[in-house]
């Protein structure tokens, strides 16, 4: 992890041509540092089991500063999400940790150091305690880097050093070696980065693929269910049937569903964009040519006829003529 310093002012499946971008959503940031807090924490801070009590729930109180962080009007290329994370040291003394997610890869009006520093300011004046603070950045830009900013006129200088993340910087072996759940976390963001212009299957491939990654890990439900819903929107796929046939392809493999967890979000979300009224019109037509096409997909990868059997309702028949 590399540590910068800084301070401021308030101020079609066959087509692989260009795709329009998949939307990434702050949301889902703000939803697994919630979800699995705990694997974030260790992630970032290799000695966290001796620095902080996990017997004792994390506390995110980001919200009450929304206020002093609206979001820029030039929302649709530069999103930030700030996590504001209370933690418990062994000692029994609170600390403060503040996450900033740089959800894109331009620069917004605000220089970043700046806001850096200026929610480390508001966060001081108001809790008086010691704070960590760590940048995560998502974006594609390789210039992009947060620059140290440095106060300094007539003798006085004033600096202040964070740290900073870049998933771009990250390599997929070592996280693939990484038992820690949210090594998977980040390998889906680097897959957002690097496999922008993939076909459906080819993003349906990726994320089955990332599924293994969690199976691997052997996660209690909720995790697993909570990486899970971050990989299935992360990246979305052109076609809004197609999540349809990868769901159902998880439960053929798992034997159950994978839970939503945020739902009332998503629900909201797929209603603005019109994906509702287009699921429940996939659900209604063609399950059985549905079911054919999943056979076929879990026979190239090599799955068992007798499980794909169990999985889709066809008969073993049918599958061996695939």
């Amino acid at each position: 992890m590399e540590l910068t310093t800084s301070i401021p002012k308030p101020k079609q499946q066959k087509r692989k041509a260009r795709r329009k971008p998949r939307r990434r959503d702050d949301f889902l940031w703000k939803a697994i540092v919630e979800d699995v807090s705990e694997d974030f924490l260790r992630f970032f801070f290799p000695e966290a089991d001796a620095l902080f009590d996990f017997s004792r729930k994390c506390e995110y109180l980001d919200k009450e500063f929304d206020p002093f962080f609206p979001y820029e009007e030039n929302a649709a290329t530069v999103r930030y999400v700030d996590k504001l994370i209370k933690v418990y040291l062994k000692d029994g003394t609170e600390k403060w940790i503040a996450i900033h997610v740089e959800v894109q890869n331009q620069r917004g009006k605000e220089d970043f150091s700046s806001r850096m520093i200026r929610y480390w300011y508001l966060m001081k004046e108001k809790y008086d305690v010691s704070i960590t603070a760590l940048a995560i950045i998502t974006g594609s830009n390789n210039k992009f880097r947060p620059k140290p900013y440095v106060d300094a006129f007539l003798g006085t200088k004033l600096t202040y050093e964070y740290n900073v993340y870049s998933i771009l910087d990250q390599q997929e072996a070592a996280l693939q070696a990484n038992p820690n759940p949210f090594a998977v976390v980040v390998l889906a963001a680097l897959s957002a980065i690097r496999k922008k212009k993939v076909t459906d299957l080819e993003l349906k491939a990726i994320k089955h693929e990332l599924n293994r990654e969690l199976v691997k890990r052997k996660l209690d439900p909720v995790k697993h269910k909570g990486i899970m819903n971050f990989i299935k929107y992360y990246m979305n796929f052109e076609n809004p049937k197609m999540m349809i046939t990868f769901d159902r392809e998880l439960q053929a493999l798992t034997g159950r569903t994978i839970p939503m967890g945020t739902e009332e979000y998503l629900l909201d979300r797929f209603k603005k964009e019109g994906i509702a009224e287009g699921i429940q019109k996939g659900e209604a037509i063609g399950r059985h040519e549905e079911a054919v096409e999943i056979a076929r997909n879990f026979k190239n990868m090599g799955v068992a006829i007798a499980d794909i059997a169990k999985g889709t309702g066809l008969t073993i028949e049918e599958i061996e003529a695939l």
